[in-house]
C-alpha cells in the first residue's frame, strides 16, 4: 500500500470515529489503531467495517480499536495524527472546546429533538364545507391499525446478522469483565503494548545473530549485533517504569527513575537480607511494583505539600523513598518471584509436556473472552528477561491456528452461505498472522459449536508443542505480539533454528488440521446446516388494511357513472327535484355517489 493509500485510509477513519474533537488518544500496537473517544455514539461501527483496509474493530475498555494488520497500522498511525492535528489547529482557539462539548452532546440533543410522527402529522387535512371532490384524488395514506399483526420472517443466517450476535457477546463479556481485578490487569497490559515494536525488532536482530554464531558466519559483526539486541532488554525496567507511572497517573520520568535503580550496576555492592543485589534483579516485576509505589507516593506529596515547595519536595522524596524501598525490599521479592515464575514454566513443560501444552493452548480462547490473557503478559516479559525467549507464547499461539481451521471448516460446510462466506474470505489473511478478533466475533462464536472446536484445535496444537518441549525441543518467542505466521522470525530454541522452526510450524498445521476436522464432524448440528444453507427469507409485504373513509379509485366503467352523477347534481335543483334519487349504482361502485346524493338531500350544495 503507497503512502497516498495510506492517507486516504486515515482521512477516511477520521470522520467516521465522530471527527478529531471525538478522538482523546491514539496509540497502536502490533496490529491496532488505539483510539481514545469522548462519546462512542458517534463512532460509526458498520461503515469503519465497511472500509477495505479495516480487517474488524474491536471495544476494549477505554479504548476503541480499529484492526488494520501488521505493517499497515505503523504507517496508518502517523497519517491519522496528522490528520488530527491539522483539524484541531484549524479549529479556532475560542470556539474549540465549546465545539467539542457540543459535538460530544450531538447524540442526547438529537435524541431529545427528534419526534416520532403523530398520527395527526399522518392523517389528511379534512377538506373545508362545500369542498367538491375531484375523480382524480388520489386515495388517503392511514397507518396500520394497531392490531394488525406484524408479519413474521425466518432468523436471519446472513454475516450480518453473526456480527450482531458477536457484537451482542462482546459487549455482555465486558459488562462481566468490568471488575476491579480485570480492570487492573487491563491496565498493565496497557504498559507493555508501547513496548512491543522494539521487543520486535530486538528479538528479530537476536534471532539473526544466533543464526550467524550457530554458523559462524561474520564472527566480527556477532557481538555488534549482540549489543543491538541486548541493549534494549538490559534497560527494559526503565521502559516498564516509566509506562507504569504514565498509565496510572503520576509523573512517568519518575517511574524511570526509581525502575533505572534496578539495573544500575553499582546495587552490586548493596546487601539485602544478608544477600548482595545484582543488577536487574526483580526485573520487569521490580520495576512495575516500583514505579506503582513511585506514583502513590507522588500523589500523597502533591496533597499535602505546600505548592511553593512543591517542585522541589515532591520529586526528591518521591525517588527517595520508592528508591530505598526497592533496594531494600521491591528486588529481593519481585527477584524471588521472577525467578519462581521461570522455573515453574520450566517445570511444567519439562515433565508436563503435551498435557501442559494441550491445556495451555485450549484455555486460551476462554481465557481471553474473560480477560484473564493479560496477566501473562509480566510473566512472558519476565521469562525473556531471563531465558531470551518465552516458551508460553508459541503454545498460546496454536489457539489461533484452532480458529483458523474452525472457519475453513465452517466455509466448507456452508456453501450456500454467501454473507458468512465472504465474512470468512476477508478475515482468513488475518487469522493466518495471527489476528484472531474477526474470526472470532464474526464467525465461530456467535455460531457456538464452532468455537468450541477451534478451542480443540488449539488445545491438540498446544499439546505437539507441549510433546517436544517434554522431549528436549523448545520452542520459544524472543517477543510478544505476533501470532500465527507472523511469529516465525522470533522462534527461538535450544537446538538448531531449522529443527525450531519446523517443530512450530507443524504444531500449526496440528492446529489447522485438528480445528478443521473438529468443526466439520462435530461443528453442526444437522438443522443448523439446514437452516445456515437455507437462502435468506425475504418476508413478504402485509396488503394495508382498507380504510373506510379512503375511497377505492374506480374502474373506468365505474367512472363514468361517477361523472354522470356528477353532471347531474351540478345543474340547478329546486327542492322537487332534489329529493329525486339519482339512478341506484352499479354493485362495485362505493362511497362517492351514496356521499353526494346525502348532500343533496339536506340541501347543502355537492
Amino acid at each position: 500500500m503507497s503512502e497516498d493509500a495510506h492517507r486516504a485510509t486515515a482521512a477516511a477513519l477520521l470522520p467516521l470515529v465522530g471527527g478529531a474533537p471525538n478522538v482523546t488518544s491514539v496509540a497502536h500496537c502490533m496490529t491496532r489503531l488505539r483510539l481514545g473517544v469522548r462519546n462512542r455514539s458517534l463512532v460509526r461501527d458498520e461503515e469503519l467495517k465497511a472500509l477495505p483496509a479495516v480487517m474488524g474493530v474491536v471495544e476494549d475498555g477505554s479504548t476503541y480499536q480499529i484492526v488494520l494488520g501488521p505493517g499497515t497500522v505503523a504507517r496508518v498511525t502517523p497519517a491519522f495524527k496528522t490528520l488530527l492535528a491539522q483539524a484541531r489547529d484549524a479549529a479556532e482557539p475560542e470556539v474549540g472546546s465549546a465545539e467539542w462539548e457540543i459535538g460530544a452532546a450531538e447524540p442526547e440533543t438529537a435524541a431529545a429533538t427528534a419526534q416520532p410522527p403523530t398520527l395527526q402529522s399522518q392523517t389528511p387535512t379534512p377538506s373545508p364545507a362545500g369542498a367538491r371532490p375531484t375523480s382524480t384524488a388520489q386515495p388517503a395514506t392511514t397507518s396500520a391499525p394497531p392490531t394488525a399483526a406484524a408479519p413474521t420472517t425466518a432468523p436471519s443466517t446472513s454475516a450480518e446478522h453473526l456480527a450482531a450476535q458477536g457484537a451482542a457477546l462482546k459487549a455482555r463479556r465486558k459488562a462481566r469483565n468490568a471488575t476491579p481485578v480485570k480492570l487492573f490487569l487491563r491496565r498493565v497490559a496497557n504498559i507493555f503494548v508501547p513496548l512491543i515494536p522494539a521487543l520486535i525488532g530486538c528479538g528479530i536482530v537476536a534471532g539473526i545473530n544466533g543464526l550467524l554464531t550457530n554458523l559462524g558466519w561474520l564472527p566480527s559483526v556477532v557481538p555488534a549485533l549482540t549489543a543491538i539486541a541486548s541493549g534494549f532488554m538490559t534497560l527494559i525496567a526503565v521502559f516498564v517504569g516509566y509506562h507504569t507511572a504514565k498509565e496510572f497517573g503520576g509523573t512517568p520520568v519518575l517511574g524511570g527513575a526509581v525502575a533505572a535503580v534496578i539495573v544500575f550496576p553499582g546495587v552490586a555492592h548493596i546487601t539485602a537480607f544478608g544477600r548482595h543485589l545484582s543488577p536487574g534483579q526483580g526485573g520487569v516485576l521490580g520495576a512495575l511494583a516500583a514505579a506503582l509505589l513511585a506514583v502513590q507516593v507522588e500523589k500523597h506529596c502533591r496533597r499535602r505539600i505546600p505548592e511553593a515547595l512543591d517542585v522541589l519536595l515532591t520529586p526528591t522524596l518521591t525517588v527517595l523513598v520508592t528508591g530505598l524501598v526497592t533496594l531494600f525490599g521491591l528486588m529481593y521479592v519481585a527477584g524471588a518471584a521472577a525467578t519462581a515464575i521461570g522455573a515453574f514454566a520450566t517445570w511444567l513443560l519439562a515433565h508436563g509436556g503435551a498435557a501442559a501444552g494441550f491445556l495451555l493452548g485450549g484455555l486460551f480462547l476462554p481465557l481471553v473472552m474473560l480477560g484473564l490473557h493479560q496477566a501473562l503478559i509480566p510473566l512472558h516479559a519476565t521469562l525473556i528477561q531471563q531465558q531470551g525467549y518465552t516458551v508460553l507464547l508459541p503454545i498460546l499461539a496454536m489457539a489461533g491456528a484452532g480458529q483458523v481451521g474452525a472457519a475453513l471448516a465452517v466455509y466448507v460446510r456452508l456453501p450456500r452461505n454467501r454473507s458468512v462466506r465472504t465474512t470468512i474470505k476477508s478475515a482468513l489473511p488475518a487469522g493466518f498472522l495471527g489476528v484472531g478478533e474477526p474470526l472470532i466475533y464474526g464467525v465461530s462464536l456467535p455460531l457456538g459449536r464452532p468455537f468450541i472446536t477451534a478451542c480443540l484445535g488449539g488445545a491438540f496444537g498446544g499439546g505437539f508443542i507441549g510433546l517436544f518441549h517434554q522431549l528436549g525441543d523448545t520452542v520459544g518467542a524472543t517477543a510478544i505480539g505476533p501470532s500465527g505466521w507472523a511469529l516465525f522470525p522470533l522462534v527461538q530454541g535450544n537446538h538448531g533454528i531449522v529443527t525450531t522452526l519446523v517443530v512450530y510450524a507443524t504444531g500449526l498445521a496440528v492446529g489447522y488440521l485438528t480445528g478443521f476436522l473438529a468443526t466439520y464432524l462435530f461443528g453442526f448440528s444437522k438443522q443448523m446446516r439446514t437452516d445456515l444453507n437455507a437462502p435468506p427469507a425475504t418476508p413478504e409485504t402485509p396488503e394495508a388494511p382498507e380504510s373506510p373513509e379512503a375511497p377505492k379509485t374506480p374502474e373506468p366503467a365505474q367512472a363514468a357513472e361517477v361523472a354522470q352523477a356528477a353532471e347531474t347534481a351540478e345543474a340547478p335543483q329546486t327542492a322537487e327535484t332534489a329529493t329525486v334519487a339519482p339512478a341506484a349504482p352499479s354493485a362495485t361502485t362505493r362511497h362517492p355517489p351514496e356521499r353526494k346524493d346525502r348532500n343533496v338531500r339536506r340541501g347543502q350544495p355537492p
